[in-house]
């Protein structure tokens, strides 16, 4: 296969860091080549994002009636509903792409779901945490969330203390978070479980505050990964990011999200690792992988996981905030963003609700033939809602999508079915979105 151009590698670079932007903003980062693209995408410094405003969650009284239980319930789902939605809506209207590719990045890599946690503030709090955080040094993150209150509650932290340990946080924290399969033994995880004893979720309203209660900690010696001494929380996450094997385990994880499914050779992880470096900077990291010569590598292609290829086709297509607001057309009170939540429901991709502690696959299983269906009724209605303009012949009409969405070329296959529906030109571009072209990242 011939090498990327540089205008390719560009619209690589923001397919990967930005999920996708319109055209005309991929124009004016195409003249900055592929170091100067990333480089302005996550050099942005926008503004937090206002929070939701959450419904007060009833608070538990001993004894309390079904019905009581029953209007908490209703409530811990609305507000469920609300940080969903405002999400969404965040991913795709955010003036700084980037960091929100990055904030659902180590949402997945963190994976922790509402489900269990049910509490909005906690999942809210966490995911403000990704936002500030994840773009500068893994270190500071690192230690955020082994005291993250949605993460504590999702991983049983709260249970664990001298005498009676409880192991979640600590092996999820080594295997899934930091180090990686193999690299930490079984007395790891017993001393590091009795380091992380002691924590409780000191609860006010809707949120909570981890709190370290010395008589539920274990003080006594432990030995953990090679060192011995009353070892805490932050010694935890200290002993194991100077494990040569975190380093490894972190830029795999980001090379697998943005570059692709196949792991790093050698070569080029001794690179990532230098950019890397001690201090641990993920925006140098970044940067690293965007100049890598894999990235740029026609071979490596992406399957977009569904929330990814929501977000970009929502963003190529210029739908606004106030769009995404509006109740549908149809005479429901349902939202834009909320009848999109719904659909990615069907797709098995919804914020805040990870399958397991181990996030959501990645590669060809979001292929599945099960969901073609709902992918081309999101696809429709995020092109109902943006009215593409696009006229001329049908080839002209063809050809013009592909430039809205960012793909170069379609196969014969393609080309033929869109032009069946040229003359449509929200069918014609919510077809184009269910392509091979569109869905695989190239």
């Amino acid at each position: 296969m011939d090498p990327l151009t540089q205008a390719q590698t560009v619209r690589r670079v923001v397919d990967r860091l930005a999920f996708g932007l319109p055209a005309h903003d991929l124009d004016a980062l195409t003249r900055r080549g592929p170091d100067g693209a990333a480089r302005a995408l996550l050099g942005r410094a926008a503004a937090a994002p206002t929070p939701p405003e959450f419904e007060q969650v009833p608070e538990r009284v001993k004894g309390e009636s079904t019905v009581a239980k029953k209007a908490r319930r209703v409530v811990l789902r609305a507000n469920a509903v609300t940080l969903a939605t405002w999400w969404l809506s965040q991913l795709i209207t955010s003036p700084d792409p980037a960091r929100e590719r990055l904030t659902w990045f180590w949402h997945g890599h963190f994976a922790t779901s509402i489900q269990k946690v049910r509490l909005a503030h906690l999942m809210l709090t966490q995911n403000q945490t990704f936002r500030s955080l994840g773009g500068a040094s893994f270190g500071p993150l690192a230690h955020a969330l082994i005291v993250d209150p949605a993460l504590m509650v999702w991983l049983d932290a709260p249970k664990n203390r001298t005498g009676s340990p409880n192991e979640n946080l600590a092996r999820e924290y080594l295997e899934l978070f930091t180090l990686g399969h193999g690299n930490y033994t079984e007395a790891d995880v017993t001393a590091a479980a009795r380091a992380l004893t002691g924590f409780t979720l000191q609860r006010d309203g809707g949120t909570a505050v981890a709190t370290l209660r010395p008589r539920r900690h274990d003080s006594g010696q432990k030995t953990l990964l090679g060192r011995t001494g009353d070892l805490g929380a932050d010694d935890v996450v200290d002993l194991a990011l100077a494990q040569p094997a975190s380093a490894t385990f972190v830029i795999s994880r980001l090379w697998a999200r943005f570059v692709s499914h196949e792991p790093p050779p050698a070569a080029h992880l001794e690179r990532l690792t230098t950019a890397y470096g001690p201090e641990r900077r993920l925006d140098r990291l970044l940067l690293a992988l965007v100049a890598d010569p894999g990235f740029s590598s026609p071979e490596l292609s992406l399957v977009k996981e569904p929330v990814l290829w929501l977000v970009g086709l929502t963003r190529q297509l210029g739908v606004s905030a106030d769009q995404l607001a509006a109740p549908l057309k149809d005479g429901r009170t349902t939202t834009l963003a909320q009848s999109l939540l719904a659909g990615l429901a069907g797709m098995g991709q919804v914020p805040f609700r990870p399958p397991s502690v181990g996030g959501w696959p990645s590669g060809r299983g979001w292929l599945s033939s099960g969901a073609a269906a709902t992918r081309l009724a999101l696809a429709t209605r995020v092109a109902a809602a943006a009215t593409p303009k696009l006229t001329g012949t049908t080839r002209a009409r063809v050809a013009a999508t592909g430039r809205l969405l960012g793909v170069d070329a379609w196969s014969t296959r393609t080309a033929d079915a869109l032009a069946g529906v040229a003359d449509r030109p929200a069918q014609l571009v919510a077809l184009a979105a269910c392509s091979p072209e569109y869905i695989v990242s190239r």
